[in-house]
């Protein structure tokens, strides 16, 4: 009997897969709970386990194909496991398959798109009708809606500013996305290139460049920031109301109606490049080549989009960590360290949970054009991994003692860097603390971690002669200092909360009064 495998949900707000890599192969026998396959999603790659032992008879989803939560994936035969060699796989047919009726995009009739490409649409505000279907019978996948983008066609709901004159220095009047009554006139196509492109294909010589993403061309008009991998997350308190009304006297609040009559979206953003064109870069023979994995896609098209997106404004205090040092040490009495005591990363966490709740509005994600001020702090902490950079994230972390913030954070560490983490515990933090490393960073700022508003960043602990009064004379004295670099979101955070919260974190890491 053959069982057929399907997308497991993979997180709550998770509703598709990428297949990376089948690590079993075709006609492999499995055992149960078994590495199958491995599925990234917009949050961290998973094996999937086999639900069952048996021998893999099908493969139903390629890698690199999305599939969404609950579609199939293979089927495996559960009594082939019996026999002394598993069968080989079967043939395909070479007869094509049947022909499918075209389907309407607008959900009447047959459907000739999946909920899951009918929704992204919808996002963008793009007619299906317009879109030229790739799969079988003309059926729309998900990368022809992305690709329509990529060529410029967008919808109602296309974000970000727009100018009516499609330049960056020009003075012409800009208005909210969504707000145009007419799409600006059409410009003329960009002349060809002096001199072809680099082929993609296999060469001789230099390596080869690996075809974008993206294969539209570049155009002199506005440039969309294409998010193939990353998709903006949505807070999921609250709830998404029912109505725009007043506010309710119980239950969750209602988010008020945004200014702009375009629903949200996640890209793309238009960028106007009427000047400067991004020059490319014709490999040599031996350059090396290194084509972006799904995690780099990701990180690559978060940050572009966090910077498009958020006026960051970096602010820097200098921390005297010495008080810290000498607490480490009474830590390290403690029975309940066994000799090991919290990490400065653990104090710095924990004096940016204490801020957080004296600074509630820190503490908030931006949602169309609302501020949502969180009740729980969920701090998330970037964790470097072999695969890339991984924010895990501390549910309810003012709820938690100090040894239990490092608990919980050597945990989600350990499991980030052996790819064992789940996609829930990499989304719905509400802040960020940083520390790329205690070697050689002196200080550096941030990029926030989306939607949220802020993010700190830790440096380097290095002695430094600095000047304290003691006993009323000045005297220069040897200290362990340390930068504290806080980026915030200058659209809902102001200069003074900013500088303020920041100021609050030095005075409670120099103070430095936790308790176990």
């Amino acid at each position: 009997m053959a069982t057929t495998v399907t997308m497991p949900q993979l997180g709550e707000s998770v509703v598709e897969g990428t297949v990376v890599r089948w690590i079993a192969k075709l006609g492999q026998k499995v055992e149960r709970d078994g590495p199958l396959v491995e599925v990234a999603t917009d949050k961290a790659n998973t094996e999937v386990p086999s639900p069952t032992a048996g021998v893999l008879v099908e493969v139903l989803a390629k890698e690199g194909a999305v599939v969404p939560v609950g579609a199939a994936l293979c089927q495996i035969d559960e009594a082939a496991q019996a026999q002394a060699a598993p069968k080989p796989a079967p043939q395909p047919s070479s007869r094509p398959p049947p022909s499918q009726p075209p389907q309407s995009g607008d959900g009447n009739g047959p459907l000739r798109a999946s909920p899951v490409v009918r929704n992204v649409a919808q996002e963008h505000g793009i007619d299906l009708e317009k879109v030229s279907g790739s799969g079988v019978a003309g059926r729309i996948t998900k990368a022809d809606v992305l690709s329509y983008l990529d060529r410029g066609g967008a919808g109602a709901a296309s974000s970000g500013l727009v100018n009516l004159e499609g330049s960056a220095d020009s003075h012409g009047p800009v208005v909210p996305a969504g707000s145009l009554s007419q799409p600006p006139p059409p410009r003329p196509s960009a002349p060809p290139p002096a001199s072809p492109p680099a082929s993609y294909g296999p060469t001789t010589g230099a390596p080869s460049i690996p075809p974008p993403v993206s294969a539209a061309p570049f155009t002199s008009g506005p440039v969309p920031l294409s998010l193939r991998a990353y998709r903006p997350p949505r807070p999921s308190a609250p709830p998404p109301p029912t109505s725009y009304g007043p506010p309710q006297t119980t239950g969750a609040p209602s988010i008020p109606p945004p200014v702009s009559a375009a629903p949200f979206t996640s890209g793309p953003v238009p960028l106007s490049l009427r000047a400067y064109r991004p020059p490319r870069y014709t490999p040599r023979e031996g350059d090396q080549v290194i084509p972006f994995d799904h995690r780099r896609r990701l990180v690559a098209e978060h940050m572009v989009y966090s910077k498009v997106t958020s006026p960051h404004v970096p602010c820097c205090a200098e921390v005297d960590m010495t008080p810290l040092f000498r607490l480490r040490e009474q830590w390290k009495q403690a029975k309940e360290t066994g000799g090991r005591a919290p990490s400065f990363l653990v104090a710095v966490c924990r004096a940016a949970v204490q801020a957080l709740a004296e600074f509630p509005r820190m503490n908030a994600v931006v949602q169309d054009e609302t501020v949502i001020l969180r009740k729980d702090i969920n701090l998330g902490v970037a964790v470097d991994t072999d695969k890339g950079l991984l924010v895990p994230v501390i549910r309810k972390a003012n709820e938690k003692s100090v040894l239990g913030l490092a608990r919980a954070l050597e945990d989600l560490a350990a499991r980030a860097r052996t790819g064992k983490v789940t996609a829930d515990e990499l989304s719905g933090g509400s802040f960020t603390v940083s520390n790329p490393g205690l070697k050689g960073n002196l200080w550096g700022a941030s990029i926030i971690n989306q939607p949220q508003v802020g993010i700190v960043r830790m440096g380097e602990i290095v002695k430094r002669a600095v000047v304290r009064e003691i006993d009323g004379e000045d005297a220069i004295v040897v200290r362990q200092m340390m930068y504290v670099t806080l980026s915030y979101d200058h659209r809902v955070i102001d200069g003074v909360i900013g500088n303020s919260f920041l100021h609050r974190v030095r005075e409670l890491l120099e103070e430095a009064r936790f308790t176990l």
